[in-house]
């Protein structure tokens, strides 16, 4: 089931390879300006997944030179709000329920963030009138490392109707 959202994203794919990251991202920091303010870039989006980054610049760097510990947040509920938004109907809204996220050492240079919705995960959220689900999120840092784990709960309820 294709929403507003993964039509665009759709289209952005039909052009080529070289522009995809580029208007990914501007698509996204048009909608979510905090992302544009620290410069996360997508790099992959499909119904399933998802890939982007932060560069550990100077805007989002703590008080040690790595990236902020709200930076690194930013990174994870963006990475699953938005493979969790490809699929929620344009009927519904998605809302962040919760966040988990456990800091467990220093982040090293710029970070990584894949999620993933399973097949499950998928049929739930286009077959539900509303309910949540929780989306895993993988961030690593430049030494390949995990320095942080994320666990966010998306749900979906219907728009009220004006």
């Amino acid at each position: 089931m294709a929403n507003k959202f993964s039509k665009v994203v759709k289209n952005i794919y039909r052009l080529p390879t070289f522009c995809h990251s580029y208007l990914l991202t501007k698509l996204f920091c048009s909608q979510v300006k905090y992302a544009g303010t620290s410069k996360v870039t997508l790099h992959k989006i499909t119904h399933n997944e998802v890939e982007l980054s932060i560069a550990n610049i100077k805007r989002v760097q703590n008080h040690i030179g790595g990236v902020h510990a709200i930076a690194a947040s930013l990174l994870a509920e963006s990475a699953t709000g938005i493979v969790f938004g490809m699929n929620v109907p344009d009927s519904h809204l998605p809302l962040l329920k919760s966040m988990t996220v456990n800091y467990n050492r220093r982040m090293q240079g710029g970070l990584q963030a894949k999620a993933n919705l399973s097949q499950e995960q998928l049929s739930q959220i286009t077959s539900e009138e509303k309910g949540d689900i929780l989306v895993p999120v993988v961030i690593t840092d430049e030494s390949g490392q995990e320095p942080i784990e994320c666990l966010m709960n998306w749900a979906w309820v219907p728009k009220k109707r004006s």
